[in-house]
């Protein structure tokens, strides 16, 4: 069974295992886990097509002290989204 939480699922008690909280901000940390992983699963399928080391933009090497902080790292350089800009 899995332990994710159905896409697009937004009722505040839902937890894996059929467990409820009633705690403010429990959607806000499921999205957060979820983000993560679907970092993980992407990650995971980079290193399936072995492009795991590789920037997906200019396809540079990522370094591998970047890997070892940030597992799910996509990009050699993260550039922040310009003031106004979308993202």
């Amino acid at each position: 069974m899995s332990a994710r939480r159905p896409p697009g699922d937004r009722h505040p008690g839902w937890l894996p295992s059929g467990l409820m909280a009633d705690h403010d901000g429990c959607d806000e940390l499921l999205d957060a886990i979820d983000a993560d992983l679907r970092d993980v699963e992407a990650a995971l399928a980079r290193l399936d097509a072995g492009t795991y080391w590789s920037d997906e933009v200019t396809g540079a090497v990522l370094p591998d002290e970047l890997l070892a902080e940030r597992p799910g790292a996509r990009r050699v350089e993260a550039r922040p989204w310009p003031s106004g800009a979308g993202g």
